[in-house]
C-alpha cells in the first residue's frame, strides 16, 4: 500500500520529489501523480492547486486510482494565535470548514447532512506527525541555511498540536483573524485545502493526517514571499519531518 502524499504547490514539497526514487508520472483530472519511493517507503506525490474543490478532487483521484491506505498532507499556513510565530509547525489533530455557514438550517460550519462541524485526524499518523516534528525541528539550524532563517525571522521554532481552519479566503485582515478567534478559538492556523481533504478521508474511511508550516502572522505580514517561503523553508520541512516519519 502507499502513503499519499499532498500539497497544495509544488515549491510547497519539491524536495520531497527531488528525493524520491524509482518515479513514475501519472496525469488524471489534470493532476500529475508521482509514485515512487521515499526512504525506501512507497508513495505518491500529488500537488492539489489551491482550495477545498481542488484539494477535494485530488485527493479522490488519489485514493481511487492509487488505492491509498494513508495520506499525509503538508504546506504553509498563516498563525490565527498570538504565541505562533513564523517557521512555527502545527500538526492537525481537527479540522473546520471556517467558510461553511448553512444557518439558519444548520449551526455554523455544520456539514450539512454528516452533522459534523469539525473532521479529526487519525490519532497514530497525528502522533507519529507530532513526534517527528520535534525531533526535526530540534536541531532544525543544522538543515537550513541560517541566511534564510534569519531572512524570515526564524529562530527557535516550535511545534503546537491542535485545530486548524480551511476556507477558499487569503485570510490577511485583523478583523477576519479576530473573528475566527471568536468563533473557533481552538484553531491555530488558517489555510485553504486541509478540512476539504479531511472530509474526502473521512467517507472513504482513509486515515489522515496534516502538518503545516507557519509562513506568516496574518494580520502582520501576509505579505511575504510565499513563494520563496515555500521552496526555501517549507519544502525542507517536509522532507525532514517525512524522512523521520517514515523511519
Amino acid at each position: 500500500m502507499y502513503l499519499g502524499i499532498i500539497s497544495a504547490m509544488p515549491d510547497e514539497i519539491h524536495s520531497v520529489l527531488d528525493s524520491m526514487t524509482d518515479v513514475t508520472t501519472t496525469t488524471h483530472g489534470n493532476r500529475t501523480f508521482h509514485k515512487g519511493n521515499l526512504y525506501n517507503k512507497p508513495v505518491v506525490l500529488v500537488f492539489s492547486n489551491w482550495g477545498k474543490v481542488a484539494a477535494a478532487i485530488t485527493t479522490t483521484q488519489l485514493i481511487e486510482s492509487f488505492k491509498v491506505n494513508k495520506i499525509v498532507f503538508t504546506g504553509v499556513a498563516g498563525a490565527l494565535q498570538e504565541h505562533l510565530n513564523i517557521g512555527d509547525v502545527v500538526v492537525g489533530t481537527h479540522l473546520y470548514q471556517h467558510d461553511m455557514d448553512a444557518r439558519p438550517l444548520f449551526k455554523q460550519f455544520e456539514i450539512p447532512i454528516i452533522k459534523k462541524t469539525a473532521f479529526k485526524t487519525n490519532a497514530t499518523v497525528t502522533q507519529q506527525l507530532r513526534m517527528a516534528s520535534e525531533k526535526y525541528l530540534e536541531s532544525f539550524s543544522n538543515n537550513l541555511d541560517t541566511t534564510f532563517t534569519k531572512e524570515f525571522g526564524i529562530t527557535n521554532p516550535k511545534t503546537y498540536y491542535g485545530g486548524i481552519a480551511s476556507g477558499d479566503q487569503f485570510i490577511s485582515s485583523v478583523q477576519k483573524i479576530e473573528e475566527l478567534n471568536i468563533s473557533l478559538p481552538d484553531a491555530l492556523c488558517v489555510e485553504m485545502e486541509g478540512a476539504a481533504v479531511a472530509q474526502v478521508c473521512y467517507d472513504y474511511k482513509i486515515d489522515f493526517g496534516i502538518i503545516r508550516t507557519i509562513s506568516d502572522k496574518a494580520k502582520e505580514n501576509a505579505s511575504i514571499d510565499f513563494q520563496k517561503f515555500a521552496k526555501i523553508i517549507a519544502s525542507k520541512y517536509a522532507l525532514g519531518i517525512l524522512k523521520i516519519f517514515l523511519s
